[in-house]
């Protein structure tokens, strides 16, 4: 199947055709999400399916690119079913995913090792090699991020040194959304935005830093060629289109990473607005007109979505927060342990009986170690004065006001350095909670709406298949698609309630850094030589 013309296109945004389809892909962390949509920006159908992420030795984390494969059939056929109009006429297919990971390639594609994904924090000591090497501010005038954890950079190293024999045969390396487009278009590509969150980027020039990949023995060839966002990027191969139900031939636009999807989804163009995320991580992200960078390496700026000469901004300030929907996540599966469609729902019932504060109760949700501000993949997380008069509905209420107020550590930095939005978009899972939305708006002491749109990723993934295909101006439909519910206001009692918290919060860390160390150092002791949780690693060649 060619390639569609697309001259008949009317640039005005006049769709010759109400019934013409968008596939959007959003390869999360805990699961992958589809939407089906009219070019109009009317949902036709949702999909949605999970995978687990295996920790085979403490501080691990990986997934199988096959399970991402599986899901993202499972969930194309979901949207694809839960559709009214049938057969499917999609006209295009964008991509978002998660940032950071790396698969490993040989010659010949194939799989070297289980992806290592961004909460992985195994390369804490290439972290501090890396820096040293180029030097802290440098890095991040280059980037404009300094280098964490579970960053590709990183993790690259990480093989160099500790896997030198696997390394020797790596010749492709491919972010999780870049190696999804591999599986469904046979093609290899990244865009700016999935490029510069592999700390491997030049963040102003929005193309592959020379310097850092003769530094780190990377050779170029080994990178995928940069395209912008909205490009088409490649055809449905007769295989993937097979697996999907859908016709070979759809063209696939190269797409970007979710928190740059995130933003077009829930149409956030400038500084006046931040966009709240809470799904498995927490994003804090205000679109930049320029790299503008933290001195002290405290935050993260990337390429957006957007190319510079668009007129829209081309970058973006982030904050994140590593353990906040997956906080709740494991409250639900290792405390309570229970399921169910409505598990999320049960839990926030029994929180709404709870007052501010939760009885005197605060959660550091360090589970993961911790980004902003503190940047250490040894932090742990904490309860902090646990009594016997808390029960389920106070560790429930305390861990979503303790995520909420790990937030507000992070945007305190953003403030640093000049941030002053006048209100608060909330997205991911967390947005479904208008408890949690209440709770950030009292946190914040800022009007929070919420994105009747919660996939605002695989939104924005839809919405770069449609300007890549040339249906529509990017800018302009994500305006036009875009809708918030009624804005929370914050009860100004409740902030001053939380301000006396958050100092109590904001203390709780730098009392028990060296702590966290040790138990570390402890548990690695215990635990050198076992398979930690007992996952097994991905099948690999």
């Amino acid at each position: 199947m060619a390639l569609p013309d697309w001259s008949f296109v009317n640039k005005s945004f006049e769709l010759p055709s109400g019934n013409m389809q968008l596939l959007g892909i959003d390869l999360g962390t805990s699961s992958v999400k589809t939407l089906l949509m009219k070019a109009s920006g009317q949902i036709l159908g949702r999909g949605s399916a999970e995978y687990h992420i295996y920790h085979p030795q403490p501080g691990y984390a990986e997934q199988r690119p096959e399970d991402w494969w599986q899901a993202t059939v499972a969930a194309v056929h979901q949207a694809i079913e839960s559709a009214e109009e049938d057969p499917p006429s999609i006209m295009a297919i964008g991509l978002s995913g998660q940032m950071h990971g790396t698969v490993l390639l040989n010659g010949s594609m194939e799989l070297l090792a289980p992806a290592v994904i961004w909460p992985d924090q195994r390369s804490k000591d290439q972290v501090l090699e890396i820096t040293e090497m180029i030097g802290a501010e440098p890095l991040v005038q280059l980037t404009g991020s300094p280098i964490a954890t579970g960053f590709q950079a990183a993790t690259i190293r990480w093989y160099q040194q500790h896997r030198p024999d696997l390394w020797q045969k790596v010749e492709m390396i491919l972010a999780p959304k870049d190696y999804l487009r591999w599986l469904l278009a046979g093609e290899l590509h990244t865009d700016p935005s999935d490029g510069s969150g592999t700390l491997l980027f030049d963040a102003r020039q929005r193309a592959w830093s020379g310097k850092l990949l003769k530094l780190l023995d990377i050779q170029e060839d080994q990178l995928p060629p940069v395209l912008p966002s909205d490009r088409i990027a490649g055809q449905l191969t007769r295989r993937a289109a097979k697996d999907l139900g859908l016709a070979s031939g759809i063209p696939v636009v190269t797409g970007a990473a979710d928190t740059a999807c995130g933003m077009l989804g829930a149409g956030v163009i400038d500084d006046l607005t931040l966009l709240l995320t809470i799904s498995t991580g927490g994003q804090l992200i205000l679109p930049a007109a320029e790299v503008n960078v933290d001195k002290k390496g405290r935050i993260h700026t990337f390429c957006s979505a957007y190319a510079p000469d668009s007129g829209q901004p081309a970058w973006y300030q982030m904050a994140a927060t590593l353990s906040a929907g997956l906080s709740l996540r494991w409250l639900r599966d290792q405390v309570f342990n229970i399921g169910g469609k409505d598990a999320y729902g049960l839990m926030t019932s029994w929180a709404e009986k709870v007052p501010a504060g939760a009885k005197g109760l605060i959660f550091l949700p360090y589970l993961v170690g911790e980004r902003t501000p503190h940047m250490d993949p040894l932090a742990r997380g904490l309860f902090l004065g646990l009594t016997t008069s808390h029960g389920r509905a106070e560790l429930v209420r305390a861990v979503m006001e303790g995520v909420t107020l790990a937030c507000y550590d992070a945007y305190s930095i953003l403030a640093d350095i000049g941030a002053r939005p006048g209100r608060i978009v909330m997205a991911g899972g967390g947005a479904r909670s208008s408890l949690w939305q209440r709770i950030v708006a009292d946190v914040f002491g800022l009007p929070v709406q919420s994105l009747e749109t919660t996939e605002q990723a695989a939104a924005g993934a839809v919405l770069l298949a449609g300007s890549g295909s040339g249906l529509f101006d990017l800018r302009t439909q994500a305006d036009q698609w875009t809708k918030y519910g009624p804005p929370i206001e914050p009860d100004h009692l409740s902030q001053a309630h939380y301000h006396e918290l958050f100092d109590i919060f904001r203390a709780a860390y730098p009392k028990h850094r060296a702590d966290f160390g040790r138990l570390n150092a402890l548990y690695k002791e215990e635990t050198r030589g076992s398979g930690g949780d007992g996952t097994a690693p991905a099948k690999v060649n």
